[in-house]
Order: structure tokens, then sequence, then C-alpha cells
């Protein structure tokens, strides 16, 4: 019995055994919980085929999307101290950042890249949410910095692709700061007369929708994103009210003015190289036709219309008006008097000539 237990079992259980199917093959969408084959959601750009819904998507994975051909190049960003602050909880900061850059293989939480969008120069400045949220320290604000001297040298345009919780906390005041910074770096690219874009993603809240988020020429949202400051949780606790259901999305802040288009992922690239050509070359393309008052296109017209029914006079000679002609005094006798004979003029009394018939 120990051949047929020890060899023979074990052999079909191999032919016939059920294999173990790898986990990520199937992705459950978190809005409408169906299930979707991994290669059918990449090809989507990760967005849900039967809701809409678009899931977080790779740093590497955008900029290839963006860009021309997904040909870019990335510049090294600048070194900055790691942990100024000594900072630890229940592992050092230091700990910290070393895990995130083996996980994410990034440096830090921003990546620079400079390529072409529509054959123009484009600088674009995209936060990784996968290396501890997105949050802003140093390294992120010096990112920023680099980001918009670079767009100024290369006559470029600077897209700002945000997807963070805001501020580092393991940075303390030093993260704060880079907000004044990444201002400063946005006021270079501005003065430079060259667009400034910003396209919000999820999340896009905290320290970094308080500065450079909100400062861009046009604020381009996906779909959902969730755009604020504060937690919704602790707007309620602090208010004491129920928030709409759709508070803090992309759709919520167009409606209310703090968002000027929502616009799919497939449709990302070519609204922003149309309005990258629209801010870059704002001439229009045909000839200017000047504005009339109403009131003065109306007496422009009449006097179109008097000018059109004047008749011009005829070269010919135009003949003096002759004088008019005194009327002839007779008396009542020379008519009796007079013999009237086969001619009309007869009866007239003498010395009567009568007016020429003009033709």
């Amino acid at each position: 019995m120990n051949w047929l237990t020890n060899f023979v079992r074990p052999k079909i259980r191999e032919l016939v055994g059920r294999k173990d199917i790898p986990e990520n093959l199937w992705h459950s969408c978190p809005a409408c919980q169906q299930m979707i084959f991994h290669r059918d959601l990449e090809g989507n750009l990760r967005v849900c085929q039967y809701c809409g819904h678009h899931m977080r998507i790779g740093v590497r994975r955008r900029l290839e999307i963006l860009f021309d051909d997904a040909e870019y190049q990335t510049i090294e960003p600048p070194q900055t101290i790691v942990d100024p602050l000594k900072f630890k909880d229940l592992k050092r900061y230091s700990d910290r950042v070393k895990d995130n850059q083996a996980k994410t293989s990034e440096k830090d939480a921003i990546i620079v890249a400079h390529g072409r969008m529509g054959g123009m120069n484009t600088v674009i400045a995209a936060f990784n949410f996968d290396f501890m949220g997105g949050s802003m320290g140093i390294a992120v604000g010096e990112g920023l910095v680099a980001a918009g001297r670079l767009a100024v040298v290369q006559d470029a345009a600077l897209i700002v692709v945000p997807a963070s919780g805001g501020a580092r906390m393991q940075e303390g005041i030093l993260s704060l700061m880079q907000m004044v910074r990444s201002t400063l770096a946005v006021d270079e690219v501005k003065e430079a007369g060259l667009p400034y874009i910003v396209m919000l993603t999820d999340p896009t809240t905290g320290g970094v929708s308080a500065s450079f988020a909100m400062l861009g020429d046009l604020a381009i949202a996906e779909p959902g994103a969730v755009i604020g400051f504060a937690g919704r949780r602790v707007i309620e606790e602090t208010i004491r009210e129920t928030l709409p259901d759709d508070f803090q999305t992309a759709e919520y802040l167009l409606d209310h003015g703090m968002v000027d288009m929502v616009v799919r992922r497939h449709d990302l690239r070519d609204t922003l190289i149309r309005v990258q050509k629209l801010l870059r070359h704002p001439k229009p393309a045909g000839a200017v036709v000047p504005f009339v008052p109403e009131d003065d296109a109306m007496e422009a017209s009449l006097a179109e219309d008097v000018v059109e029914t004047v008749i011009e006079p005829a070269n010919e000679d135009i003949r003096e008006p002759e004088p008019a002609r005194e009327p002839a005094e007779f008396s009542d006798a020379e008519f009796v008097d007079a013999e009237v004979s086969g001619d009309p003029r007869d009866i007239l009394p003498s010395g009567f000539e009568p007016a020429p018939i003009k033709p």
C-alpha cells in the first residue's frame, strides 16, 4: 500500500489537480464591484469598462500616455537632506524612505520629465502616490523648482500632475515651506509667459491643494478625483453637518467654479495639446473683424441705401426753364365781333400769340 499512497496518488493529484490561479489576473471595480480582466483594464487605461470609474494609474504609465510616442526623458532630482529632523515613530523616517525607494524604484514622490506633446516642448512634474502617499517634502519641493526652471530654459509649457495627501509630516515645518517654494517656481514660469497647467488626479489634498495645485492657468481634473484640503470626516465633525455625497469630487468642484474642466483619461492628451496651442498662440488664425455698435451699424446701412438710390445727372444740356408769359387781356366784345373761320385760332383776340408746344 505504500507505493499506492506515496507514488500513485501524488501523480494522480499532479495530473488532475487544480492549479493555483494568480491573484492579480482579475480586479474588482471599487465603484460597481464588477470583475475586470487585468489585460482589459490596462488596455482601457485603468478605467472601468462597465461604469467608467477612473482607477489610479502608475506615474510612469501616465507619462507614457501623455508624451508623443511614449518617449520622454527624466532629470536627476537635486540632492537633499533625507531626515533633517531625525524623526522616528514606529519606524525611523530614513528607513521608511528606503523601503519606499525599494518598493517603487524611485528616489522620491515626484518625477520630472521633459519631451514633446503634439510637437511642442513640454515639461511634466508628476507625483507618485505609491511613494508615501505622494506626500510633499523637501525633495518634492526641489523637484518642482527644477521643473519650473527647466520649462523656462526650454521655452516649454509646465504641466503638474499632483496625486498627494499633502505635506510630509515627518519633515515638519520644512515640508510646509515647500508650499512657498513651489509657488515661487510657478511665478517664474508665468513671468516667462509660458503656460502652467495643473491636471488634478485622485487624490489632491492638504498642502498640495493649498499651494501650486490651484494656481494653474487652467485646472483640469479626472472624473471622480477627490480634491480638497481637509478630509470629509474632519469637516463634518467641525461644522456638525452632513456633507453632500459628491462633496470634494471633481464634478462638485466643476459645478462650483473651482475646476475648469473634467476630462476623461482617454481624452486628456488631446485636450492638453489643444490647450497648449491656445495658450502659446493666442492670436486668431483668421482676419479680425472690427466690432461695430448696433446703432452705428444701422446708420451705416441707411447711408448705403441712400447712396444707392441717388441718380447721377446725365451729361446732357439742361434747358433753362422759360419765363412764364403774362396772360393776354381782351374784352368780351372782341370775342363777339370775331368772325369764325375754318381756323380755330381766328377766335383769339388780336395780338395774342400762343406759347410754343414743347415736344
